[in-house]
């Protein structure tokens, strides 16, 4: 489909029958085309537009000003998160202290792994860190977002199936469209020189690179959490604390993902 997309979000104050054919036939009349429509939490409805001309979001923004029961919140180029909300029907909870930090449960495994394969599909040089304790599905999310990107993953340090570190890849594993995966603790707590050194390699290629535990990580290197791009936090539970002071006791528990 040609022209651009938009997104729209309005906040409806009397959800009158009708309200959202009256919208849908406003956008008929525009010549607006409806791509995706979905509820996004608190009596907010979201939707994704497409149109060649921007002067038709120009007036459509002009009209809906005048409809009563709803409140424009958004008309936008749609981000990433705009384009989430609208196909899952919720926005991701973002850390207020660090807009970089995203927090997921065990109950949003979907809609992890499709906002994960997103980030996928980015190119250049990116930085994510996934936090969570042993056994919530980090390593799983991880391999199921690489193949809902079409990407091949490479594990250079990992605890999926047995304890893997990595001393040297292939060659054809030495490519900038690859997902990279870094097991923080198995990296720098278990590991071998050859195998810092190949990690200090790939953390300097032009690909994506994902690192489980990212604050061991960044403990036991030079790197620094400012180095991230995105960190992704996975719950059982929402309150769930992510603690590492088991590690200081009992390392083993950390011996399955």
């Amino acid at each position: 489909m040609g022209g651009h997309d938009w997104y729209l979000e309005y906040q409806i104050h009397r959800n009158r029958p009708g309200l959202l054919g009256d919208i849908a036939s406003l956008l008929g009349m525009l010549s607006i085309n409806i791509l995706t429509i979905n509820g996004v939490e608190n009596k907010r409805r979201g939707m994704l537009l497409n149109t060649d001309d921007r002067e038709k979001i120009h007036a459509l923004k002009h009209i809906l000003n005048r409809v009563d029961n709803i409140t424009v919140t958004a008309i936008r180029p749609p981000t990433l998160m705009d384009r989430m909300a609208v196909r899952h029907g919720r926005y991701l909870d973002r850390c207020l202290e660090d807009k970089r930090t995203y927090r997921f449960t065990r109950e949003e495994l979907g809609l992890l792994v499709d906002f994960m394969a997103k980030l996928f599909q980015k190119e250049g040089n990116q930085l994510i860190g996934v936090r969570g304790m042993p056994r919530v599905g980090k390593t799983e999310s991880i391999v199921a977002s690489s193949v809902c990107a079409n990407k091949r993953w490479i594990f250079l340090s990992s605890t999926l199936l047995r304890q893997t570190v990595r001393k040297q890849l292939a060659e054809d594993e030495m490519t900038i469209n690859n997902v990279y995966i870094i097991d923080g603790i198995v990296s720098t707590l278990r590991s071998t020189e050859r195998h810092h050194m190949l990690v200090q390699e790939i953390m300097r290629m032009e690909a994506t690179k994902v690192v489980e535990h990212p604050d061991i990580f960044v403990r036991e290197t030079e790197y620094s959490l400012d180095d991230f791009d995105y960190i992704i936090e996975l719950r059982n539970e929402p309150d769930e604390v992510i603690s590492y002071e088991v590690l200081d006791s009992d390392m083993a528990v950390f011996d399955i993902r």
